[in-house]
């Protein structure tokens, strides 16, 4: 085979990203030109990769490869080389934060957008916008500026009361939204896209692992006190395990301890404020929930506790049951094993790609159980696939504006999580 000439350049890319996380100082590209005349098939890239000539490789690699190993390490050392594409279509992606009210989420939506669009091979303009608040006024004016800045495509980590509001100016832009799920909103809009986790999904599918008396712990989070409203509604619904059981009508209600009986299904539901840390109030020598099963809705550090006296007070539980909220690799070091022991996990995290983990990895970011950055990530990948026309690399079905992520049980074992086997299975 002739041997290949490498004609390498560096210039700079337009990224224009103004945050104070990602520098305005262009990034060089560097490009890659293949002059060899002749195909290269996969055991000829995978000859070239046995033999550490990775240039030689990533000039016959110039799009994404059917083998999945020679794939990943294409997009590898792009992100490490910081190569350049020939693909012509501008990526202009714009990142409106309401800052105040996401928190930590401000910095890591926007590592994780910008980690993704590194690896793929493609110059791109990435721009935050920050907003102190989600009212109206300050949306309406930020949407104006991305508007003049000529920007089509928007990721929007808001609240749901802020996507509302985000929704009734009626934008024209595709938006997304990585933190809201499309059964918690009422909209037709084409061009507003969901990429929440669906918590009731998760609950139906905990649900048919429990048994009476179901005992649900939750916090004062609009997130805690729904799911807790949710879940007593189907338990209580014997049929409704097997049913389409979404769309229930719920009544939230605040009482602190809410115990209810309908068919032999009992339920007792126990708001935990933020700063109780010690539960033999409602524990101690509670014969109304022995041999129970135990849902937590709270955070990781809370549900650590909760799980942690659970053992202490004797409550002899079937098991403890968690949505997406506990999936934390701290529950392998917050809680003893044997007091997990029982612990089943909904997780909707699936799929993921080891380049894009590593390159949010270099940033301090997380999208192996962090699930906003994760369903940023996802939409990124979904709003890239629309401008380039280029493959998906998530394979995330998407219904109705919605996507529709997969649903798996996990255990928290000694040193990881493992697929739990259901009895119903």
């Amino acid at each position: 085979m002739k041997k290949l000439l490498y004609i390498i350049t560096f210039f700079s890319i337009v990224l224009n990203a103004q945050s104070y996380l990602i520098s305005n100082i262009p990034l060089p590209k560097t490009y890659i030109q293949n002059l060899d005349p002749y195909p290269c098939n996969e055991e000829c890239l995978q000859n070239y990769l046995d033999n550490d000539m990775i240039l030689s490789f990533l000039a016959h690699a110039d799009r994404q490869l059917d083998n999945q190993e020679q794939d990943e390490i294409r997009m590898m050392n792009i992100s490490i080389l910081n190569l350049g594409s020939q693909v012509s279509n501008k990526l202009k992606i714009a990142l409106l934060l309401p800052y105040k009210k996401i928190g930590r989420y401000a910095a890591s939506t926007t590592n994780a957008s910008f980690a993704y669009l590194l690896a793929r091979n493609q110059s791109f303009e990435l721009k935050t916008y920050n907003i102190e608040s989600e009212e109206y006024e300050d949306i309406e004016k930020a949407l104006y500026e991305i508007q003049e800045n000529g920007f089509e495509y928007i990721i929007a980590p808001f609240t749901q009361e802020g996507a509302e509001t985000f929704i009734s100016l009626r934008p024209y832009e595709n938006i997304y939204f990585p933190t809201i799920n499309k059964k918690d909103l009422n909209t037709t809009l084409s061009n507003i896209y969901f990429g929440g986790i669906d918590y009731k999904a998760q609950s139906d599918l905990l649900l048919k692992e429990a048994v009476s008396p179901l005992v649900i712990f939750y916090d004062k989070s609009p997130t805690g006190k729904k799911l807790a409203a949710y879940e007593e509604k189907v338990f209580k619904n014997v049929n409704s395990l097997d049913a389409n059981i979404s769309e229930i009508n719920l009544s939230i209600q605040e009482d602190d301890t809410i115990l209810e009986s309908d068919n032999n299904r009992t339920v007792v539901k126990f708001l935990i404020p933020r700063r109780t840390t010690n539960l033999e109030a409602q524990l101690f020598e509670n014969e109304e929930i022995k041999r129970g099963s135990f849902i937590v809705n709270t955070p990781i550090v809370k549900s650590s506790m909760i799980i942690s006296q659970l053992t202490m007070y004797d409550t002899n539980a079937t098991n403890v049951l968690s949505t997406q909220i506990n999936y934390d690799p701290l529950i392998l070091s917050l809680t003893q094993y044997e007091d997990r022991q029982s612990m089943v996990i909904a997780n909707s995290i699936t799929q993921n790609n080891s380049v894009f983990i590593e390159t949010n990895s270099l940033l301090g970011n997380d999208i192996v159980y962090d699930w906003i950055n994760y369903t940023t990530t996802v939409g990124i990948d979904y709003f890239f696939n629309k401008i380039t026309k280029q493959d998906r690399q998530y394979k995330i079905k998407v219904v109705d504006n919605q996507m529709q992520y997969p649903i798996e049980l996990l255990q928290p074992s000694k040193t990881r999580f493992i697929k739990h086997f259901s009895a119903v299975e």
